[in-house]
C-alpha cells in the first residue's frame, strides 16, 4: 500500500507529523492493506485563523479494481482528523464491499 501525504501551504507538514499520520493510518488500515493500492491523504486547514475545529482530512482509498473511496472529517489538529478519516474509510470500505458480495444469492 503507497502512501501519500499532502497539506496546504498553511498546515505545517514537518516530517515527525507525516511519520506520525502515517504510522497512525496503516495500523487503522493494517486489516484491508492488502485490498487496497493507494492512500492519499490531504490536509488543509479551511478555517484560518479564527481558530476552532479547522482542520479538514480528505482521505482517499483505492481499492483494487473498484474505484476510489474519498471521505472527509474536521477536528482541531492534522491528528484527530487523519484519525476520524481513517475511522469513516473502513467504514465506507466495508459497506462498499459488502455492496459487492453475493450474500443472498441475488
Amino acid at each position: 500500500m503507497d502512501f501519500q501525504f499532502n497539506t496546504a501551504n498553511d498546515i505545517t507538514g514537518d516530517d515527525d507529523v507525516r511519520a506520525r499520520v502515517e504510522a497512525s493510518i496503516r495500523q487503522k488500515l493494517a486489516r484491508i492493506a492488502e485490498d487496497i493500492t493507494r492512500v492519499e491523504l490531504h490536509v488543509r486547514d479551511f478555517n484560518g485563523q479564527r481558530g476552532g475545529t479547522d482542520k479538514r482530512a480528505v482521505l482517499e482509498i483505492r481499492p483494487r479494481g473498484y474505484d476510489p473511496i474519498s471521505v472527509s472529517h474536521d477536528a482541531a489538529t492534522v491528528d484527530l482528523a487523519a484519525n476520524g478519516a481513517a475511522d469513516k474509510a473502513l467504514t465506507a470500505f466495508d459497506r462498499e464491499m459488502g455492496r459487492r458480495t453475493n450474500r443472498k444469492g441475488h
